[in-house]
């Protein structure tokens, strides 16, 4: 997959105009906050995971773990998983620019609302 298509496909919006529950900005700070928390717990148990099973068979110790240096080649593809981690996060910043360029859109409340006259 290439770099621009993965940042595409990370910040893919779903069809419809974003609901908001509470302020918009409370709302926007909340979900980046919140896929960040997301993104963190998942990376954390995974690593965890990866340093029992290392340390246990011995085949490395945390230690040399931490003093790991990427190569080169290391070194871009994590940087790559950087910028696709970012897009993810901020996704919601992403589709608000998209929202206010389709004026149009509907909301799933504003359709309710509708269905309920």
């Amino acid at each position: 997959m290439s770099f621009e298509a993965a940042l595409r496909e990370a910040g893919a919006k779903p069809a419809g105009k974003r609901p908001w529950f509470l302020d918009e900005d409370v709302e926007t700070v909340l979900a980046i906050t919140l896929s960040i928390s997301q993104e963190l717990s998942v990376a954390r148990q995974r690593v965890d995971t990866l340093e029992r099973i290392l340390e246990a068979k011995g085949i490395l110790s945390r230690t040399e773990i931490e003093n790991f240096v990427p190569d080169k080649q290391a070194a871009e593809e994590r940087a790559m998983w950087v910028q696709e981690y970012i897009a993810r996060v901020l996704r919601v910043l992403q589709q608000r620019g998209e929202a206010a360029n389709v004026p149009e859109d509907v909301a799933s409340e504003d359709l309710g609302d509708e269905i309920a006259r």
